[in-house]
Formats: C-alpha cells, structure tokens, sequence
C-alpha cells in the first residue's frame, strides 16, 4: 500500500483521519472535526500537514479548518459549499484529481446530505473517504438533497470495487444496526449485528467497513431489495425516511 492511514475518534462520536503518502511523506487531514485533536495527533505521528481534504461543509467536518491550516500552512482543497464557513485553496468536484504525493484520489460527486457533499477515491489502495454520504450500515441524512440524488450518490460508492476499504466520519453503527433490524431479516445482517454490538461493548470501532459489506448488509443499499415494488430511488427514499422517524 501506498497510503498509511490513522485513525482516531473525536468530538463526542467523529473520527479523524490523517492520511499519509508513503513515498514522499506527504499528509493531508480528511475534514476537520477538531482542531485540536488533529494537531496533537499529527504531534504525536510527527507528521507535518500539507492538504486539508474536506468532504463538505458541516462544523463538524470543515470548523476546524481556520486553526489548522494557521498552525500548519496546510492547503485547504474542498468542494465549493465549504466557502459558507471557511475559506478553500482550491475547490474540486466530480472528476477532479487531487495529488496527495504520489498517491491520486479521485473525486467522486456524493450529494445528498448537502448538495456539493463529495468522496476521495484511491483506486490504487482501494480506500474511499466518504464523509457522511455512506456509513457502516446506515447513510447520511438529507440535510439538502434529495432521495434521488442521495441514490444517485450510494449508487456511485456501490459500484467501487466491493474490496475498497471505506472510512465514513461516525461511529454510529450500532445505532445503524437497531434500525436495519426493524426493516431486514437477511442472516448476514443478523450475524453483523451481533458482531457490531459486541465490538462497541468492547469499545472497539466499526470503522473502516467495506463496499461489499455494505452491498450485503446496508439496508440502503438493499433498498431495491427491501422494496421491490418500488422505483430505485424511491425504495431508498421510503427507508430512508423511515430511519428519519426511528425511535429504536
């Protein structure tokens, strides 16, 4: 692998990432949830920033970013909407590159909890950085967007190779896991439930997760399965605000 990537929780259920271009030790920061986290973190590595990558324009995922890139010089590369609270080096979007040392993520459009929501791609390493667009078993709520552009967005994702390793910015699988119960009776579900609460009464993280785990286990990407009778987007969209009024 080209790509060393740390994980860490922050803020009451984020996780940080900071990602590493092994060949020329160049290192970005996948949103900034916490400044301060981040920078001690990056203390610890002994890491120095050069990009600031964000997903979209949440507090919780580009709040950070003033402090950061004052402390470090870090380029800040995004998708426009991160203008609404931060200012941004070098907005991207759907087919853009970004050049994290030698190592090319590719910049897929994943609207839907906001509008200009976007993923970064290393089809090299098979790692995607998806923000709050896909979760372990869950998706991201429609903030902005609508269940045909969110659907567009998972569809997307769906179609990386089943192998990508898929790191989503929240620990929020076992509440995940109560709601896809309710609506999905599939044994690989069952079975990656009782794993998931276990782990989480361990105070283990269920992040990463897979592209092929999800397509098994994810009831939004099963939606068309969940609801046959239905239009794609539709089924999605059913589910989706179904979760909206869970209260399990």
């Amino acid at each position: 692998m080209s790509l060393t990537v740390h994980q860490f929780p922050c803020l009451s259920d984020n996780y940080g990432f900071l990602v590493r271009d092994d060949a020329t030790g160049t290192t970005a920061t996948i949103d900034t949830p916490d400044a301060d986290a981040i920078l001690a973190e990056l203390a610890k590595l002994g890491w120095t920033l050069d990009l600031i990558l964000n997903t979209h324009w949440h507090p919780d995922h580009a709040g950070g970013n003033a402090a950061i890139q004052a402390a470090t010089g870090a380029t800040v590369v995004g998708p426009r909407e991160v203008t609404r609270i931060a200012p941004l080096d070098r907005p991207v979007g759907q087919g853009d590159t970004v050049m994290l040392g030698e190592t090319s993520l590719s910049v897929i459009d994943t609207g839907g909890h906001t509008l200009g929501h976007i993923a970064y791609h290393d089809a090299a390493d098979r790692i995607a950085f998806v923000g709050d667009t896909l979760f372990a078993l869950g998706c991201g709520r429609l903030f902005e967007g609508t269940a045909e552009q969110m659907w567009g967005s998972l569809s997307r994702l769906a179609a990386l190779p089943d192998d990508t390793t898929v790191y989503c910015a929240h620990e929020y699988t076992a509440s995940n896991a109560r709601f896809a119960l309710s609506v999905d009776d599939a044994p690989a579900l069952k079975d990656r439930a009782e794993a998931v609460f276990a782990a989480r009464e361990r105070g283990e993280p269920t992040v990463p997760t897979t592209i092929g785990l999800e397509k098994a286990t994810n009831p939004f990407l099963r939606a068309p399965l969940l609801r046959p009778h239905l239009p794609p987007a539709e089924a999605f969209g059913e589910i989706r605000a179904a979760k909206d009024g869970f209260k399990g």
